[in-house]
């Protein structure tokens, strides 16, 4: 598989994967890799909890950071696929998936849509 049939792969896998950080994240099973603490300007290893005092604490950074990894490792195992089978596979769901993922937002946020 050439490099630029990587691109595809990792494209659906960033998508999935960070969804699915997103969403768990709210039942409380934080994946992210980092932690900002805007207020007071500092960083933090892995999924750190508010310091009492200094404001809410940002993980967006770290789900892209996580989505980021997890896609690149997935991009990279692709490469060892052959391309011939997965020519068309790619293709397609480089479209299906982002239309899934974004009818999965749209029900999780379906209660501010619905009020």
């Amino acid at each position: 598989m050439t490099i630029g049939r990587a691109f595809p792969v990792f494209a659906i896998a960033f998508g999935v994967i960070y969804i699915l950080e997103v969403y768990l994240t709210a039942f409380q099973i934080n994946l992210a890799l980092i932690t900002y603490h805007p207020q007071i300007g500092a960083w933090a290893p892995l999924a750190e909890a508010p310091r009492q005092g200094q404001g809410p604490a940002m993980y967006w950074y770290g789900w892209l950071l996580t989505a980021g990894l997890g896609a690149g490792a997935l991009a990279a195992l692709s490469l060892a696929l052959p391309a011939r089978p997965f020519d068309r596979v790619w293709s397609i769901l480089v479209w299906v998936v982002p239309l899934v993922l974004i009818g999965f937002i749209t029900y999780i946020l379906r209660g501010y849509f619905l009020r």
